[in-house]
């Protein structure tokens, strides 16, 4: 499994939120190219981007801190937050970006995401962001009446690369990964799936490892690494082991 560290952009700085909420910012580094670079030294292997700003206002907001971070690492870069159109996404890619991730246009426009997984392959996830258990959109703030699983299902044959199953009323309160609601996720689709919110501790990742879940690619985590509850050589140890 692999561990992707978060960083979350709002107003150009390294933010985490908590349950999405844009007024429930903890700013963690001015410089996200300094985050960038920090993780890249612990040893991780990829970044995991959101612009935050993006994903409300529906188009990418945070460019400059975005491109900042390409050009600080080597590091490959999945990047979420206002991608709604085919236009930015081949835009993302062209500046380095390696995968992005689609979400409120996967519940509004699922016929760009299904064009966008066959003209990029290997380049798309999709993003399935759930408040108990249904698909939440437009930067968390809309929900839906679909189900993850349902969602997920509704591009099986697409091709995306992976699916980030984020769980929002556990993001950024350091509640505990929803081991449970991921892994049915991914005994329920072929693609693979990445674990996301509510990370607290080392053993968050070694019960997800111990699920020997083939379907779970990786597992994100923001909070529990900005302050310092998991240290990253343990973390990566358990995730590789």
């Amino acid at each position: 499994m692999i561990l992707f560290p978060a960083i979350d952009l709002k107003d150009g700085q390294c933010v985490r939120l908590k349950k999405g909420l844009m007024d429930q910012a903890t700013v963690f580094n001015d410089s996200p190219a300094d985050q960038a670079k920090a993780w890249a030294d612990a040893g991780y292997e990829y970044l995991h981007l959101v612009d935050l700003n993006g994903a409300f206002e529906g188009k990418p907001v945070n460019a400059a801190a975005v491109e900042a971070i390409i050009a600080a690492t080597d590091l490959p870069v999945q990047l979420g937050g206002g991608i709604r159109d085919m236009a930015t996404i081949e835009a993302w890619l062209d500046r380095g970006i390696t995968r992005v991730i689609l979400g409120t246009v996967a519940v509004k426009n699922p016929a760009l995401v299904k064009d966008a997984c066959k003209a990029f392959p290997g380049k798309v996830v999709l993003g399935i962001d759930a408040k108990g258990g249904y698909v939440a959109t437009e930067g968390w703030a809309e929900a839906s009446d679909l189900s993850a699983i349902e969602l997920a299902k509704q591009f099986e044959d697409a091709g995306a690369a992976a699916i980030v199953y984020t769980d929002i009323d556990r993001d950024g309160i350091l509640a505990g990964v929803n081991v449970d609601a991921t892994v049915a996720l991914a005994e329920a689709v072929s693609t693979p799936v990445i674990a996301s919110g509510g990370v607290a501790s080392i053993d968050d990742l070694k019960a997800l490892k111990a699920t020997n879940c083939a379907g779970i690619e990786g597992v994100i985590s923001g909070r529990a690494l900005y302050d310092g509850r998991i240290d990253p050589d343990d973390a990566i140890r358990v995730l590789k082991g």
